[in-house]
């Protein structure tokens, strides 16, 4: 399994090892995002870098573990339990008069989101290229939750992670927005090319 260097910037301290070991360049960037078209995976940055900040991950992840349904429902229900709990605490903090109470329903907002995140991760999210979290993107960008919903990120998303755990037919689609028709491959998900258009404003032709 090829693996590549990705770099976590909270824990880089700029000591720099990492630019003068790689043999292929991959780590001197502008943007200090290790470039992944140069990256052979040989695992000489990450054994250099004394904050730990470079790790070698695997780039194509086995499909996530399946669940039951009756696991996942389970699951799900108890997030959804969690989200409300944040709603009420956030609600709480806002009202508050008593700065002990305000920190207090913060840090209860906090923790449940934490933990709602964490079931959702377990039930069914864990992993960006299975099925489930591209279709739950697809679903927030056909119908965003918020008007500060990042539409281009997650229309980037769609675009550059390809589903492991699902082939889809593939073929020819019209665009709606601006009719533009364009071909997908087997297992990609369908994007359109010049406006970034999917889902429902995709039609098979």
């Amino acid at each position: 399994m090829k693996r590549i260097a990705v770099r976590n910037l909270r824990l880089c301290t700029k000591d720099c090892l990492c630019l003068y070991v790689c043999p292929y360049g991959a780590t001197d960037t502008e943007d200090s995002i290790i470039d992944a078209s140069k990256c052979t995976g040989c695992g000489i940055c990450a054994d250099a870098c004394p904050s730990g900040a470079i790790s070698m991950v695997p780039e194509d992840y086995p499909p996530q573990q399946v669940k039951t349904d009756e696991v996942k429902n389970a699951i799900e229900k108890l997030a959804y339990s969690r989200t409300l709990a944040e709603a009420k605490a956030r609600r709480a903090a806002s009202e508050s008069g008593k700065d002990g109470l305000r920190r207090l329903m913060k840090a209860i907002e906090g923790s449940s989101r934490l933990v709602a995140e964490d079931l959702m991760r377990e039930g069914r999210y864990m992993l960006p290229q299975s099925s489930n979290a591209l279709d739950l993107t697809s679903a927030l960008l056909d119908d965003p939750p918020s008007k500060d919903f990042p539409e281009e990120s997650a229309r980037e998303i769609l675009s550059r992670i390809r589903c492991n755990d699902r082939k889809e037919s593939g073929g020819s689609y019209r665009c709606s927005v601006c009719f533009t028709e364009f071909t997908a491959d087997e297992g990609e998900t369908p994007i359109c090319p010049m406006c970034h258009a999917s889902g429902k404003d995709l039609e098979t032709i």
